[in-house]
């Protein structure tokens, strides 16, 4: 596929802090795992958010801006934004304060997508949020995340290949290995060729190849992993194929300490494949990893209760049984969650 190659430029490695794995520990009770638990730098900032105070969460962007830690900063922009659309008035009186400081104008373009997504008009309007995007892209120059949420918008809007290529030239040349930006690409491969799941297995292995060892890249070919076990349409693609995407996951989460929260959301969906792929004793593995840190991600796509549906897998692999298959809700969901770009 052209635009599968077009969107895959030469990648140049940056330089990435070593981190040290630990062996995974017991897993804890029931009662102590939690869903999307925010880390210790992002729970402050929520606990103020719920008091009104926008401080802590100005803070908290402007460091990651300032280090230039755009994972992060993708991560707390997102949940930050979720707050905020049932919560509002902190984030309200954030940006009548300070209406041009660039994380105000990065969290007001996701938190405008965010609420335009799960419409029976999404695209319509979304089309309406596109100067907030590009105000929040001319917020800093270097910061990659306004790229991420372009490349989610011009998927909502059904964008052409071209200008999704452009898109993606400007997000990779501030962030070579954004994982944000690689799953935004992925998913609008997979919405633009509904079923080609191979084209998207060939652009999330060619990423994760280029990518260092402890980027969550490595986590993408999962990824498309996950998205043909939950498809159930197109070519079939070989097992092998399947399993050297996990295997290139479960070594991504080796790299990591156990019941570590950066990585939980990798673990929980490399669980989920690993279920689906038979692999009950890795699965295990992983589950000992995720520790307390269980993630709506993958859960909430095959149960109205993403906790609880973890437990139960959780206890029953731990206990030596064999769960039946997670299976989506449906096999190509009309229905929409915000949290879907």
């Amino acid at each position: 596929m052209v635009l599968t190659m077009a969107l895959l430029p030469t990648f140049i490695r940056p330089t990435r802090m070593k981190r040290i794995p630990s062996r995974p520990a017991g897993p804890p009770a029931g009662d102590e795992v939690l869903l999307d638990a925010p880390d210790d730098r992002l729970g402050p900032a929520l606990v103020a958010a719920g008091r009104g105070e926008y401080g802590a969460a100005a803070e908290l962007l402007a460091a990651t801006r300032t280090a230039a830690e755009w994972e992060n900063r993708d991560r707390y922009t997102r949940r930050l934004a979720a707050f905020a659309r049932s919560r509002p008035e902190w984030f309200e009186e954030w940006r009548g304060a300070a209406p041009g400081d660039p994380d105000v104008l990065l969290m007001t373009a996701q938190l405008a997508v965010d609420r335009a997504w799960p419409s029976p008009d999404r695209a319509e309007l979304l089309r309406e949020v596109s100067p907030l995007i590009t105000a929040a892209a001319k917020g800093d120059d270097r910061d990659p995340v306004p790229w991420r949420i372009a490349l989610d918008h011009a998927r909502g809007t059904r964008a052409g290949h071209r200008y999704f290529e452009e898109l993606w030239e400007a997000a990779v040349r501030r962030a070579p290995h954004h994982y944000g930006c690689h799953v935004a690409a992925l998913r609008y491969l997979a919405a633009s060729w509904h079923g080609s799941h191979r084209e998207c297995f060939d652009f999330a292995d060619l990423a994760a190849q280029d990518a260092p060892a402890d980027s969550l890249v490595q986590a993408l070919p999962a990824r498309a992993a996950f998205a043909y076990l939950t498809d159930g349409c197109g070519p079939e693609v070989p097992r092998g194929r399947l399993d050297a995407a996990a295997d290139r996951a479960i070594a991504l989460s080796g790299r990591f300490p156990a019941a570590d929260p950066w990585p939980a959301e990798v673990r929980n969906k490399l669980t989920y494949v690993l279920v689906r792929l038979d692999r009950w004793e890795d699965a295990r593995t992983q589950l000992r990893l995720i520790g307390p840190y269980a993630t709506s991600f993958p859960w909430d796509r095959v149960s109205d209760d993403p906790l609880g549906h973890f437990l139960r897998l959780r206890e029953e692999l731990l206990t030596g049984l064999i769960p039946a298959p997670p299976r989506p809700r449906s096999e190509y969901p009309g229905h929409v969650r915000a949290g879907d770009h």
